[in-house]
């Protein structure tokens, strides 16, 4: 018999492709989710029309279609907005949940001051843990190199640890934490919204756990928006992050000096 707390799967897709399907299955086949929000900021007609027979002949599944496309964050807190589980697993639409980890995830909470916000492995098709998936807080410093942001370099913890930061693509908090604490900032339309919400988690007094008994296959980069415009989100996203927590004026200063660097640095890694 399962005791574990009802769980709503929420996944945003927006072009994603056919990872979506496996994505969906995956949440469907698993006895520990509940309920399976998908929230639709655009797809290609035939997607939409996939969509639509999942969700008709899936009794726990809902939909919502925004289709202007909002933001990840944005379309995030509208699905948690109408979920009716204890719990919110976030997941992005091209990873797989590996069968069973909700179990750990919910276990990993327990003893921990809320709001509590428990990450799992996101591993790549080899196995890898991917990078990101445990990290520090970020700050400007470790931006700038001057010390250890991701800790994927680390030897792999044998249970949950606590971390400054773990990955949106991946994540467990319970419905009303995730409420109480005004859900992502929807002032970033796409990617540090994760390291922004694990930040104000911590400050709030609360826990973000990294659980490896957790997993999920991540394929990645299956959405067709072009690199060029997903590499200029994430720069104005770190900007706003680094802004947001700056600690006095010397700090905002310097982060407006040095954030047009942001978008160079993405290009080259790119």
């Amino acid at each position: 018999m399962n005791n574990l707390p009802t769980t709503s799967a929420i996944v945003v897709s927006y072009h994603t492709g056919p990872r979506l399907q496996e994505c969906l299955y995956a949440l469907k086949s698993d006895p520990d989710i509940s309920e399976i929000i998908l929230v639709d900021n655009g797809n290609a007609p035939g997607a939409e029309a996939w969509i639509d027979s999942f969700i008709a002949r899936t009794d726990n599944a809902r939909l919502i279609r925004m289709g202007d496309n909002p933001g990840f964050g944005t379309a995030v807190n509208r699905g948690a907005a109408s979920a009716l589980g204890d719990l919110v697993l976030i997941i992005n639409p091209d990873a797989i949940i590996r069968r069973g980890s909700v179990g750990p995830l919910v276990a990993a909470m327990n003893g921990q001051q809320e709001p509590v916000l428990v990450g799992g492995k996101i591993f790549d098709l080899h196995g890898r843990e991917e990078r990101g998936c445990r990290r520090n807080t970020l700050t400007l410093a470790r931006a700038l190199g001057l010390g250890q942001w991701t800790l994927d370099g680390e030897p792999a913890p044998k249970g949950p640890i606590a971390v400054g930061a773990v990955s949106g693509a991946f994540f467990l908090m319970r419905r009303k934490a995730f409420r109480a604490i005004g859900g992502f900032d929807e002032g970033y339309f796409l990617h540090v919204e994760d390291v922004d919400l694990c930040r104000r988690v911590i400050e709030a007094g609360g826990a973000v756990i990294y659980q490896p008994l957790a997993g999920a296959l991540h394929y990645g980069a299956t959405s067709d928006a072009p690199s060029s415009v997903v590499q200029g989100h994430k720069a104005q996203s770190l900007t706003r992050y680094f802004r947001k927590f700056a600690k006095g004026p010397l700090e905002r200063a310097l982060v407006t000096a040095v954030s047009p660097l942001f978008a160079i640095a993405l290009k080259l890694r790119a």
